[in-house]
């Protein structure tokens, strides 16, 4: 394994939302506040020219670590550092130029894009803000661009709406490359797009990251996809990553009940069947968690030490995994 440093290091991050009812109506009431704790004691490292999937059921906490790392959520507590650097220093303008450095992909190519906006000025947007660059070598920057993503040079003379959802996602790429950043934070990219355009779009951003060594946080629930991208998966499950391995480690030999849970659910395309953990109850409410291990009353293998302990993370033969027990052996076959 790589000793270099992590280009990205999270360590020990949470982020908590207050939700509370109105203070007038809690003391009428006599409501406690409510406090979401959508990412809870998160640490993981992305080292240079690598992707690092996150994975999880929705409500898990991977879009709030997303906005975390570009500085759209402050932290509660804990550290991000990119190449050495706290994020919390990209508020500002002495924050401009790490921001150059760290671009996110979104969700939805629709929403994400100026609907007012020809796609020329879309992409160039970025340029005026941390660029000195002139009109005419911005729009030859945003010709390269969109050479670079699958498009044509004259298509920045058109509106968002007059592409298909996997061109305009190719446009949003095309944006966040406008200023070389070092690291995109790409939020379920294609989870918008069907089968087909999700291929064409993942090996556009696969050929990217290899030509110009591009680092990834790569956030989706499509394990398939995830399989295809990854070079290392982590598992979230209510706010904190349960297990980090390398990709092949975790799709052939996964560790903790959770990871086996999400892989059982890939459809098995081979027609030869294939042994499946069974898995039952639903994702708790995250405003009343569990307590000790919040995946407890899910696990089939969970004693009583687990429901008042929360595991620690540990390493077991280069796997990051937080769990009674694997830590201490339990017999886990079903």
């Amino acid at each position: 394994m790589s000793t270099e440093r992590p280009l990205v290091e999270v360590h020990d991050a949470a982020r908590w939302f207050d939700v509370s009812a109105p203070w007038l109506e809690r003391v009428l009431s006599r409501k406690p506040r409510s406090i979401l704790r959508a990412v809870d004691g998160v640490s993981f490292g992305i080292r240079k020219g690598e992707t690092l999937a996150l994975v999880g059921e929705s409500g898990c906490g991977k879009s709030t670590i997303a906005r975390m790392l570009v500085g759209l959520y402050p932290l509660t507590r804990g550290t991000i550092t990119f190449d050495g650097q706290p994020i919390s220093n990209m508020q500002g303008r002495s924050g401009l130029a790490l921001r150059k450095r760290l671009q996110m992909i979104f969700q939805d190519p629709y929403a994400s894009l100026n609907p007012r906006w020809r796609v020329g000025r879309i992409i160039a947007e970025p340029m005026l803000a941390h660029t000195n660059m002139t009109e005419q070598e911005r729009d030859a920057r945003v010709d390269v661009l969109l050479t670079q993503v699958g498009l044509h040079a004259s298509d920045k003379s058109r509106f968002p709406h007059q592409f298909s959802g996997g061109q305009r996602q190719r446009i949003s790429i095309a944006r966040a490359l406008a200023v070389n950043p070092e690291f995109l934070v790409c939020d379920e990219p294609t989870s918008a797009l069907d089968v087909s355009v999700q291929a064409q779009v993942l090996n556009i951003m696969k050929d990217l990251q290899r030509n110009l060594g591009l680092t990834y946080l790569f956030i989706s629930h499509n394990l398939a996809v995830v399989h295809h991208v990854a070079d290392r998966v982590g598992v979230m499950y209510l706010g904190r990553i349960v297990e980090i391995a390398d990709r092949d480690t975790l799709f052939s030999n996964p560790q903790h009940p959770y990871t086996r849970m999400l892989l059982s659910a890939i459809p098995d395309m081979t027609g030869q069947g294939r042994k499946r953990t069974p898995v039952a109850g639903e994702v708790p409410n995250p405003l009343n968690p569990p307590s000790g291990c919040t995946f407890h009353p899910r696990c089939p293998f969970a004693r009583e030490r687990c429901k008042s302990e929360a595991p620690a993370t540990q390493n077991f033969k280069g796997v990051e995994i937080a769990c009674h027990g694997v830590a201490e052996g339990w017999p886990m076959q079903v």
